[in-house]
């Protein structure tokens, strides 16, 4: 496969406004997104940028380049389905690893394992899960839930469901949900072009629609879900933890 890296990202945050451009460690957060992105090593990174400012904050980045995308555009996977076209319309990457702006600590190897559905041949998108380890992160509807067996200790699992609420019933490992997306290119071409469906629409979950449309999802399983910024709080705990390691070292 061909990958390439693309991070949409914009200044209108629903839940954090600005939170793209939000300072930890002296450095933009969507610098520090960018950063791993490359030491993840896997292809080119490409910042699908909402706003002259973001773009601007990521100019000069060794292994970076930035596209401006219209602004309006109504998610994350149409802001990436935008820029890649404008980027590589001669189809030379032929997947697309779709990366959230707000994991500045995701782990370079975590981006390497989204790959892992589409090696197996059988999946039109890749995504990500790792366990449940609290009673409060299994309760929290911030935490998306998935609905996947591991058969015979494989790593990877056919994603029946994705929900807010607390599934599957019963005992067993809860799997809480990584965004991060490795796409087939073919795959997000036509996903972009599906209305929103039913259930998406009810539990505000975008690959719900990839589902409901017949399309089949894989999860890689990962040992720790990577800590992610949605609300001030959660700048804080990221902050804090930066700056612990920087004074560590």
């Amino acid at each position: 496969m061909r990958p390439i890296i693309v991070i949409p990202s914009r200044i209108a945050s629903t839940r954090l406004p600005r939170k793209a451009l939000a300072e930890i460690d002296g450095d933009a957060m969507i610098v520090h997104v960018a950063r791993r992105a490359v030491a993840a090593g896997l292809g080119p990174v490409l910042v699908a940028a909402g706003d002259e400012e973001i773009r601007a904050a990521v100019a000069g980045m060794v292994g970076v380049e930035a596209l401006l995308t219209d602004p309006a555009l109504p998610s994350g996977s149409d802001r990436v389905q935008a820029a890649i076209e404008a980027y590589d319309p001669q189809g030379r990457y032929d997947c697309v690893i779709n990366l959230q702006g707000d994991l500045p600590l995701v782990e370079p190897d975590t981006l390497r394992q989204a790959l892992r559905p589409l090696e197996e041949g059988r999946f039109d998108i890749g995504t990500l899960v790792a366990p449940v380890k609290s009673v409060e992160e299994r309760d929290a509807d911030s935490v998306v839930k998935v609905a996947c067996t591991f058969q015979n200790d494989g790593d990877v699992a056919r994603a029946l469901y994705f929900s807010r609420s607390v599934i599957p019933w019963g005992e067993g490992v809860y799997w809480h949900h990584v965004g991060v997306y490795a796409w087939r290119r073919e795959a997000l071409a036509r996903f972009v072009t599906l209305p929103p469906s039913g259930l998406e629409e009810r539990e505000k979950l975008e690959q719900l629609r990839a589902l409901e449309a017949g399309m089949t999802i894989g999860c890689a399983r990962i040992g720790t879900a990577p800590l992610g910024v949605d609300t001030p709080e959660d700048l804080a705990r990221i902050r804090a933890r930066v700056g612990g390691q920087a004074s560590c070292r």
